[in-house]
């Protein structure tokens, strides 16, 4: 008993002595910077100097912000194109490939490669397609003798167009379902086609239904990165023009930027509520996210 005892006592020090370095990093890197951030939200303070409480002045103050009223209803916007239209695209491309059709790998890679490119990169290249003089502005004179149009410098179009050039990157998304789509098992669909299904009925009928876990792990990544968007956005218009693209995380870097880290640290904190409100309705709305358990049952 001694031994067994003696033995316990060591597989449970290594056990910790593995997970300490994870744990201080856990620690250091997000428990704390998520309390210091709740805790300074309830404050009025400058980045410098000492701290004075205020209550939920801040929160009062940041709920009747027009700014940032805009930028909420952005980010809503973001999420439901990234959820609603990006990854249905990407599911789109990856049922098609997965049947292998010419040329297949070539394609894949193509899809995928936006991905492995810079941000700034590609943000730069769409603001020297978006400008006056611009090759979009040239090909739609040329075939619709449409007039030049400031795309991010006019508030009605700005949102879509930095929208439209992230929605249109769908390689990430894609081969995750892509590589779920492989695993589906052949003689589900060698059974359909003995049975004369069409090639659209198996989709709807074996593939869709076999990849319902992975689009909703895959849309909920899609919306969260919608509530999050800052990168491509900051780049192209920097929020502008009149606030038309601000996002809750440009709303949130221009008042730390501003020296207004108490109020920054108020946006922090509503954007993780969001981003948490995001993720738990999606889990409600479409609850189980594994078909082979369900199929099992």
């Amino acid at each position: 008993m001694q031994a067994v005892g003696t033995r316990n006592r060591w597989i449970w020090s290594a056990r910790i002595l593995f997970l300490l370095p994870v744990s201080l990093l856990f620690f250091f890197f997000f428990i704390y910077p998520f309390f210091f951030t709740v805790f300074t939200s309830f404050t009025s303070w400058r980045g410098i100097g000492s701290m004075e409480f205020n209550g939920v002045k801040n929160y009062a103050k940041l709920i009747t912000d027009p700014t940032f009223q805009k930028a909420l209803g952005n980010n809503i916007i973001w999420a439901l194109s990234q959820g609603l239209i990006q990854v249905p695209l990407a599911c789109l491309v990856a049922m098609i490939l997965v049947r292998k059709p010419f040329g297949w790998r070539g394609l894949r890679t193509i899809y995928y490669l936006p991905n492995v490119i810079s941000t700034v990169a590609l943000a730069m290249v769409w603001v020297a397609i978006y400008n006056v003089d611009g090759p979009l502005n040239a090909i739609l004179a040329s075939l619709f003798g449409m007039e030049k149009h400031n795309w991010l410098g006019n508030p009605d179009t700005a949102l879509f167009s930095v929208i439209f050039q992230t929605v249109i990157y769908i390689g990430y998304f894609m081969i995750v379902l892509l590589a779920s789509a492989m695993n589906i098992p052949r003689s589900l669909y060698e059974a359909a086609e003995i049975d004369g299904a069409s090639t659209l009925a198996q989709e709807i009928n074996i593939t869709l239904p076999m990849l319902r876990g992975t689009l909703i792990t895959t849309m909920t990544l899609a919306m969260a990165y919608g509530m999050r968007h800052f990168e491509a956005t900051f780049l192209m218009t920097g929020g502008g023009p009149a606030y038309a693209t601000t996002t809750m995380g440009i709303d949130l870097y221009l008042k730390m930027d501003a020296l207004r880290y108490s109020e920054a640290s108020t946006s922090g904190v509503f954007l993780i509520i969001m981003g948490t409100l995001v993720i738990t309705l999606l889990r409600k709305l479409f609850g189980s996210s594994d078909p082979m358990s369900e199929m099992a049952q």
